[in-house]
């Protein structure tokens, strides 16, 4: 089929065009969930400091840095978003919102997850 139309496989400019569009809107949103990611990183790296400067004074156990968790966290939206975007490419752009969207729905899904992992100190 395509030896007759050998254009049918590539995608017009126009389309590229919207499909780029859209890709660096949601690129936008999952850049604030990174940014998210990263305070939420260094307030906990505080909030644990501090907590264990108090527990010194009191002769309490400190509390370790969970940094596996943080790290994670901060990996997840640079890695949905690649993902979001290998998958939406060779797909309608509407189809290509959709995986965007679900992308950001499985950041924030995780995101809760991974901050409910952490411990209280």
């Amino acid at each position: 089929m395509t030896a007759a139309n050998p254009d049918a496989a590539v995608r017009p400019r126009s389309v590229r065009v919207v499909f780029l569009a859209v890709a660096i809107g949601f690129g936008l949103l999952y850049a604030y969930d990174l940014f998210e990611a990263i305070s939420n990183t260094v307030g906990v790296v505080a909030q644990i400091g501090d907590y264990n400067v108090l527990a010194e004074e009191v002769g309490a156990n400190a509390a370790t840095v969970p940094w596996a968790i943080l790290i994670a966290n901060i990996a997840l939206a640079p890695v949905m978003y690649t993902a979001a975007f290998l998958i939406g490419r060779r797909h309608s752009v509407p189809t290509a919102a959709l995986v965007f969207v679900g992308g950001l729905a499985v950041i924030g899904a995780l995101s809760l997850s991974l901050v409910a992992l952490l411990p209280l100190a």
